[in-house]
């Protein structure tokens, strides 16, 4: 294939801040041509424009990753090719995020997040047409669930290459192409048959991965039509939490052993609810004797460990003991903590992926071509997850029948002596119901957790030309689903066995392992005891989307002095639905009444009530696209070598919200040839998604401080500073979805200078060198005000004698109660549950700068060169406060509340958890004749983690990484074979420590991989 340089160049002009591009051109199969020889040109479509061949996107910048730099990178995922474009934000859907129960997104899955805007910003396009999004959501930061395109359903290994436009879109594709578009092209024409196998590791871990692809093609009639096909399938092994030193406890303290945290007991993740059951007794009872000795509280708390530990009333068998109070898993209780990373749990899940995918073309007649597409991917992943544990706001009871209850009845009903009753107790002889107030079902073993995700798409058009107008019209239908199968346990079957009298009762006070505090749970119950509570939990998931568009457009519709006005124009009609099907245990069909407490709660000891949610609308819009030129070279107009200019328009009307319009303005001047200056302006506009309108509860459980037990402890001198707090807990969030929002609404600006060197010797190759500023401001944001803000804003009210009516707490028990006690704080009982509503938040401002640099030679002597290099820098990333955040930030400076709480929502967010301020790559590709050899290196820069702070308020500092992957390639000509070694991350680099080991949004928690290819054409 022959092209034309010249218009190649002035297309690639838009693409010249490629992330990781060895070179911005594909390469060709055939050699190109000397600059003398007559060539033929051949369009180059790329995002940005609705015209076809229009050249305005020159206007706009844009990332173009191409099939070798593809292959270059190693990527055998969507989600590993993403991490690698510096103006990809952090990947909050991804793979290593394994909540304990089904309410996020679990499985193989990746989101797409441009300029880290949020998820559900960035609009993706797989040749040139939207793509359904993923069905499960998941919360982000503003807490409020989001729904991302699943980047790992992408078949990178189908790709012909990949367009990022990082510019306002909403004119041009779609409201909610905010941040920008990325476009997925994938290979079609293909005429024969290339296969490839690969395999790779992780040195120094379990991991392991295997892929194998076959492409393949047929011309038919003459050359008038062509099916191309391709057929990839991906298997990779489990990442074990032992595998590595970061991940191979909860405990991180030893991690930050000689650094200002060395110590700090809020680095130990340990959960606090474990084997060693804490339960109480009928409050009003009081405590529970033996004789005179105590075995529990005031309240009636107590519970179990080993006797080896400080504070035992009464030594029973086993090595156990019973303490009375509650777990003081902040103090001498500290190891009773359970550590699930030393179960060997999942880090990385299995997963077994497949991905098919088929493309046709025909010529009817010269001027009409039938097209289609049809698509299918298939992924199932494997978990072994954290053991099921209670949850603080679900408690269950334990009858006082229970054979194993130390305070149960001297005789059972059935007229049996109970053995287990301890002898002398204060205890009426019919016995003590107990109340579950935290255990880890550990004897189960890990969870299991099995997750299938299915998509397809379906595509029929056809297009053609008339009047000197292409036009083109498709339907599309495309369908997503999630499975998510999970080990639980019934509330009802759990009472029913821990109501027996008999051995086979569920014993929840047989402890832990005596030896071991913290690990595997060695005093199992009977497996017919297991079985009988245990259950399989089903979450299914499922999105739709139907689409139908006709387009039109010319490239000359009339002509200006400076050359032809371009005009695309097109109607489009889609329908979304999203539907989440609760297991009937959760979503309020099968529910469990406590007989003794007459609390209601969901049929899940993990899970509160979550009702089932669906949502559907109905999206027309209409869009209106002018280019045009307004000054040519031929003009020779001094500092104006060639101005052209972008214009479009689009409206949008939703069934379920309204309506709404937004302009983009676009422009490419040339002051002289080779140098380029080049702006943008676009509004966009985001309604909200399905979810967010249409959920009623939506129930989330998060490990949050409780900040006026901090306080307490403070003044009582417990602690000495709120980082060495440990009154963390489960904090249930009852969220609702609000049919009142408004819609986030966004404006876009960018301008920036191209710079193509004439003056330098074509012999020493060809430089582009591009800088581009951008800013977003968006209003409007949703969110919620978080069940972490409201703990904090609870604790800043009840030191002035009230509370937060949305933190729902139980009464104080007297053990709460002596907690506050000589403190001048009045007692708080443990929280129940917050309550929180959708809503808008307050405006957010976002603004960068993006640097490119490209060079490209090509030698007889010594080959051909392509260097990239491309940064992101974030300037700007501040969220206004809402008057509630903004009343908590104004509290903290004014020494109302501790500097070490942690306030989320407001103010500066610029290099804090995954939003660093610089993000860089470059690579270098050498080809000589049959050997290619390319360099790859990655910059990360460093950024705050405010999950931990010490007590003067400082976060710990994630530092910087900077990686190199390096591959070399030979092809074996006579027998078209290539093989390839390569290795990302040669030297061996450990992602950054952070306080929760290392940050999976922004890292993989592996280092130097290995991968060995074999491609074969046929």
């Amino acid at each position: 294939m022959n092209i034309n340089h010249r218009r190649l160049v002035l297309a690639t002009t838009a693409l010249c801040a490629a992330s990781f591009a060895a070179h911005a051109w594909a390469r060709q199969t055939e050699p190109t041509p000397p600059a003398s020889a007559a060539t033929e040109v051949e369009a180059v479509v790329v995002v940005g424009s609705q015209i076809k061949g229009a050249k305005v996107n020159a206007a706009l910048p844009v990332t173009l990753v191409g099939e070798d730099q593809i292959r270059a990178s190693g990527a055998v995922s969507g989600d590993d090719l993403f991490r690698t474009i510096p103006q990809m934000g952090d990947v909050n859907f991804n793979s290593q995020y394994l909540p304990g129960s089904s309410n996020s997104a679990r499985g193989d899955v990746g989101s797409v997040n441009l300029r880290n805007l949020g998820i559900g910003n960035t609009l993706v396009l797989l040749n040139g047409r939207r793509v359904v999004t993923h069905p499960t959501s998941q919360a982000n930061d503003n807490l409020v669930p989001v729904l991302t395109y699943n980047s790992n359903a992408i078949p990178v290994t189908g790709l012909k290459r990949m367009e990022v436009l990082r510019d306002g879109a909403a004119a041009i594709y779609g409201a909610d192409a905010v941040a920008g578009v990325v476009n997925t092209v994938l290979r079609d024409d293909i005429d024969g048959v290339t296969a490839s196998i690969q395999y790779g590791t992780a040195e120094g871990t379990n991991l392991q991965d295997y892929n194998f692809n076959v492409f393949g093609g047929k011309n038919f009639a003459e050359g008038r039509g062509n099916i191309s096909a391709f057929v990839s399938y991906d298997a990779r092994s489990h990442l074990r939490s032992k595998d590595q030193t970061y991940t191979a406890s909860l405990d991180r303290r030893p991690l930050f052993a000689g650094t200002r945290f060395d110590g700090a007991t809020s680095l130990d993740g340990r959960s606090t609810t474990t084997p060693w059951v804490y339960a109480q007794t009928t409050q009003s009872f009081g405590t529970v004797r033996q004789g005179t000795t105590a075995l529990t509280s005031s309240a009636g708390y107590f519970h179990i460990q080993p006797s080896s530990f400080p504070g035992c009333q009464l030594n029973i068998s086993g090595g156990l003991c019973i303490d009375d109070g509650a777990l003081a898993t902040a103090g001498v209780d500290r190891d009773l903590r359970f550590d699930s990373a030393a179960l060997n749990t999942t880090v990385i899940p299995s997963v077994k992926r497949s991905n098919v995918f088929l493309t046709g073309h025909y010529d009817v007649t010269d001027n009409v071509t039938v097209f289609g597409e049809l698509g299918f991917y298939h992924a199932k992943t494997n978990a072994q997850q954290a053991p099921i544990a209670t949850l603080s706001s679900g408690v269950i009871s334990i009858p006082a029948s229970n054979y194993w209850n130390p305070f149960g009845p001297v005789t059972f009903a059935n007229g049996t002596a109970n053995p287990n009753r301890l002898p002398n107790l204060n205890a009426p002889a019919a016995g003590l119901s107990l109340t579950l107030r935290g255990y880890t079902f550990a004897d189960l073993g890990p969870t299991e957790v099995d997750v299938t995700n299915d998509q397809y798409r379906v595509l029929g058009g056809v297009r053609g030309e008339k009047f000197g107008f292409d036009w083109e019209s498709a339907f599309i239908y495309s369908e997503a689903k999630a499975d998510d199968i999970s080990d639980n346990i019934s509330n009802t079957k759990l009472y029913a066995q821990l109501a027996l009298s008999t051995p086979d009762a569920y014993n929840v006070f047989n402890g832990s392992n005596i030896n071991s505090p913290s690990g595997a749970d060695t005093t199992v119950n009977s497996q017919a005891a297991i079985d009988a509570i245990k259950v399989k939990v089903k979450r299914r998931t499922k999105s739709t989307l139907a689409s139908w568009d006709f387009k039109v457009s010319r490239p000359d519709l009339f002509s200006l002095p400076a050359g032809d006005v371009g005009v695309a124009s097109g109607v489009e009609l889609r329908r979304e639905t999203q539907l989440d099907d609760r297991d009937s245990r959760i979503d309020g069909t099968t529910t469990f009444t406590d007989p003794i407490s007459g609390v209601v709660l969901s049929d899940l000891i993990n899970s509160s009530i979550n009702p089932d949610t669906k949502g559907h609308r109905t999206v027309a819009s209409t869009y209106l696209e002018f280019a045009a030129p307004l000054v040519s070279p031929e003009m020779s107009i001094p500092l104006v070598h060639r101005l052209e200019v972008q214009l479009a328009g689009r409206y949008e009307h939703y069934s379920d919200f309204g309506s709404t319009a937004k302009p983009k303005v676009a422009a490419a001047w040339d002051l002289v040839d080779g140098v380029r200056v080049r702006g943008s302006w676009a509004q966009g506009f985001r309604a909200p998604n399905l979810e967010q309108i249409n959920a009623t509860v939506v129930s989330r459980s998060n490990t949050r401080t409780d900040y006026i037990f901090c306080e307490a402890d403070l003044r009582a001198k417990r602690i000495t500073a709120f980082s060495s707090c440990s009154r963390s807990l489960l904090t249930t969030a009852r969220r609702a979805g609000n049919p009142d929002l408004d819609p986030e609404e966004s404006t876009t600006l960018s301008y920036g200078l191209v710079f193509e060197p004439r003056f330098i010797p074509s012999n020493f190759g060809k430089f582009t060198f591009t800088v581009d500023y951008w800013k977003v401001k968006q209003k409007g944001l949703i969110g919620v005000f978080g069940e972490g803000n409201a703990l904090i804003l609870d604790y800043l009210l009840r030191q002035s004698g009230s509370s937060n009516p949305n933190v729902i707490r139980a009464a104080p028990t007297a053990d709460d109660i002596a907690a506050f006690a000589g403190t001048g704080l009045t007692a708080a009982g443990q929280v129940l549950y917050v309550n929180d509503q959708y809503t808008n938040l307050q405006p957010q401002d976002v603004e960068g700068l993006d640097l490119g640099l490209m060079w490209r030679l090509n030698t007889d002597r010594f080959g051909d060169f392509d260097l990239s290099l491309n940064a992101a820098h974030l300037m700007k990333y501040y969220q206004s406060p809402s008057p509630g955040i903004a009343e908590l930030l104004k509290a903290r400076a004014d020494g109302k509340i501790n500097a070490g709480t942690t306030i989320t929502g407001g103010g500066s967010l610029l290099n804090q958890n995954g939003k660093p301020e610089w993000k860089g790559s470059a690579s270098l590709t050498w080809r000589y004749k049959q050997l290619t050899v390319g360099g790859f290196t990655q910059y990360v820069g460093g950024y705050d983690d405010t999950d931990l702070i010490d007590s003067a308020g400082v976060p710990w500092a994630v530092d910087s990484q900077l990686t190199a992957n390096l591959y070399a390639e030979y092809d074996l000509a006579k027998a078209a074979t290539q093989l390839r070694l390569g290795v990302r991350n040669i030297t061996d680099k450990d992602p950054p420590l952070s306080s929760t080991g290392y940050d999976g949004t922004v890292y993989s928690p592996y280092a130097r991989y290995w991968y060995f290819s074999i491609k074969k054409q046929f």
